[in-house]
């Protein structure tokens, strides 16, 4: 029986995407090399020292450190949201139906605490959420379960009893490996990923999430 409701944050409750592949090709410039969309798919959802990692083992640069390279990516991003960030479709709807149902509701997001604290205050919904948790406070980010597993401790509920929401083919996988239910809300792009398919459902955007997708899923 659902019991909890936990969001992701980038691509679901903000149209954040687009401004992280903006701020991710600009940072990435300064130390020499490009990177395409298709190149950063892959990576949708995961823990941002990961993805600097990654590129760093695969394209090593000299100068700044990878430290350096989230930290110029971060300070974009979060100039981006203030300035162009956008609530996806459907968000306060989908918020409203979990309150509706008097089920406590959680954030877990690969974002680090500082990027999810200025979406949350730019979008004006901090306070639909009892619990918000990041990654950043894990070993390891999506698709490992971590993020999930103690935000599930937080909210004091089991984790086969709570439904997640999520759009990355890596969130998805996260939440299943975590024994929990997941709606996916994917972008186009990622609709046919494999890890998209393993979701308990997948909707094409959070306006048509309803009361008897929390029915069907308790």
């Amino acid at each position: 029986m659902i019991q909890a409701v936990i969001f992701d944050m980038d691509g679901l409750l903000i149209d954040s995407e687009p401004l992280w592949r903006r701020a991710e090709k600009a940072a990435f410039k300064t130390v020499g090399f490009e990177i395409s969309d298709e190149q950063m798919y892959e990576f949708m959802g995961t823990k941002l020292t990961e993805v600097v990692a990654h590129w760093y083992s695969k394209y090593p640069w000299e100068g700044p450190s990878q430290k350096d390279i989230e930290t110029l990516i971060v300070n974009k991003l979060i100039a981006l949201v203030k300035s162009e960030g956008s609530m996806r479709p459907g968000v306060h709807h989908a918020l409203d139906v979990c309150k509706r149902a008097k089920l406590p509701l959680a954030i877990a997001s690969s974002s680090s605490n500082e990027i999810i604290s200025t979406v949350v205050d730019s979008l004006k919904i901090r306070n639909y959420f009892e619990y918000i948790y990041s990654a950043e406070h894990e070993p390891f980010g999506k698709p490992h379960p971590g993020v999930f597993i103690t935000t599930a401790g937080l909210l004091g509920v089991s984790p086969r009893d709570i439904l997640v929401l999520e759009d990355s083919p890596s969130g998805v996988l996260a939440a299943k490996a975590a024994k929990m239910k997941c709606i996916a809300v994917p972008d186009p792009e990622t609709k046919n990923h494999p890890f998209i398919q393993i979701a308990d459902l997948v909707i094409d955007s959070l306006e048509k999430f309803d009361e008897a997708m929390l029915s069907d899923a308790r």
